[in-house]
């Protein structure tokens, strides 16, 4: 009984502390909707042409570019007329008044730079992954609590058009529990470059079960994000080195370099109230085209989602559909399509928008810390089990 009551007094602290910050959030994003969000990126990689436009769409100003490499970072600035750059962040963040920190690096960055950020009292939006694993994700939340700042992940495909009118109608009840999911995205040709950063697991912490995380956060979401109860996988890394299987895009060949991650993972994942996820991810198969589709079932209805491209890496050829399936009264089968939107960018500018506009109090955020630390401890799940070979256990 005295542990019962121990347990619900605790909940009781913890929400009120989040209350606490969520109400110093609100009264600083007051006073940032009155004057222009400015903005600093650290890094000057492609995302860029993703993050600035969404940025300026929402009113927000984009300061200044921090670059390790100096040549990169006054290019960036040059293309998107931004006026200034540095050599780091905590050069940026002396040089600089901003409001928050977009975080564009290798992942083994991700962590120290969002902590350093939020400590100096900025926001941070922040590529995917989350950071390299569940541990630097939980710090990461801690660091955003403790500051109260807000942090948002780029988890883009939430903010691809069909993806939030499904999470609507899942949200409505009509779909009942949503039971069983398949998450994939498959590639033929899609390795990211050879012996760079997204092949080197020291810099990226894996291979695409975590560079292509999208489908397996946008799965949980639809799901509601239960909490796991255990994990069965396995990776492969079959046509790892092979250089038939490069993507036409990412970090260009290092004859010097490493590729000791993953080139595909399957994994089964189980839930405490019942439902279950399958996820497999790759980046060199034998299949026909590359595909990102998410197709859940409820117990009342299915629903799929799916991105099917022509060539690997090429969104303007890719073909998207977005389907409700039920059945009518008489057991006729009742197909349509949920939205007929197409977002070729796969939802990377909304989900910019999407921080500036949390900032301002316009909207509310499309991603959450804790439930990225979920994810990652899924994530860790997998690659443990796929390691020693048994079910790990959360």
């Amino acid at each position: 009984m005295l542990v019962a009551k121990n347990a619900k007094h605790a909940k009781r602290e913890t929400i009120i502390k989040r209350e606490t910050i969520m109400k110093k959030i609100r009264v600083q994003q007051g006073s940032v909707a009155m004057k222009k969000i400015r903005i600093g990126i650290v890094g000057a990689g492609g995302m860029t042409a993703y993050h600035i436009p969404g940025f300026r769409k929402a009113g927000a100003v984009v300061s200044a570019i921090a670059d390790t490499n100096p040549a990169a970072a006054s290019a960036c600035a040059k293309k998107w007329g931004v006026g200034r750059v540095y050599p780091s962040l905590s050069a940026m963040l002396a040089g600089e008044e901003l409001d928050a920190v977009s975080v564009i690096t290798p992942n083994r960055f991700h962590a120290p730079l969002a902590i350093e950020a939020l400590k100096a009292g900025k926001h941070v939006f922040c590529e995917k992954p989350p950071a390299m694993n569940a541990r630097e994700t939980l710090a990461m939340a801690k660091a955003a609590e403790k500051a109260g700042r807000r942090l948002l992940f780029n988890f883009c495909n939430r903010a691809r058009p069909e993806c939030e009118a499904l999470k609507k109608e899942i949200d409505s009840g009509r779909f009942g529990k949503v039971n069983s999911v398949d998450a994939m995205w498959m590639r033929r040709t899609g390795i990211p470059g050879f012996g760079g950063w997204f092949t080197t697991k020291s810099l990226s912490g894996g291979g695409p079960l975590i560079d292509l995380l999208h489908s397996v956060d946008l799965a949980l979401w639809f799901m509601g994000y239960p909490e796991p109860a255990h994990v069965l996988a396995r990776t492969f890394g079959d046509f790892i080195r092979d250089r038939r299987f490069r993507g036409p895009w990412g970090i260009p060949v290092r004859e010097d370099g490493t590729c000791d991650v993953e080139a595909a993972a399957r994994a089964f994942v189980t839930f405490k109230d019942g439902s279950c996820l399958a996820v497999h991810n790759s980046w060199a198969e034998m299949i026909k085209r590359e595909e990102m589709s998410v197709v859940l079932q409820g117990t009342k209805e299915g629903a799929a989602i799916r991105r099917v491209f022509g060539r690997d890496g090429d969104d303007s050829t890719a073909v998207d559909t977005c389907e409700l399936y039920t059945m009518t009264a008489r057991g006729a089968r009742k197909d349509r399509p949920l939205t007929a939107r197409r977002d070729e960018a796969m939802g990377r500018i909304r989900s910019a928008v999407n921080f500036v506009r949390t900032l301002q109090g316009r909207e509310d955020p499309l991603s959450d810390p804790q439930e990225a630390v979920k994810l990652m401890k899924i994530v860790d799940a997998i690659y443990a089990s796929s390691r020693t070979g048994r079910p790990v256990a959360l």
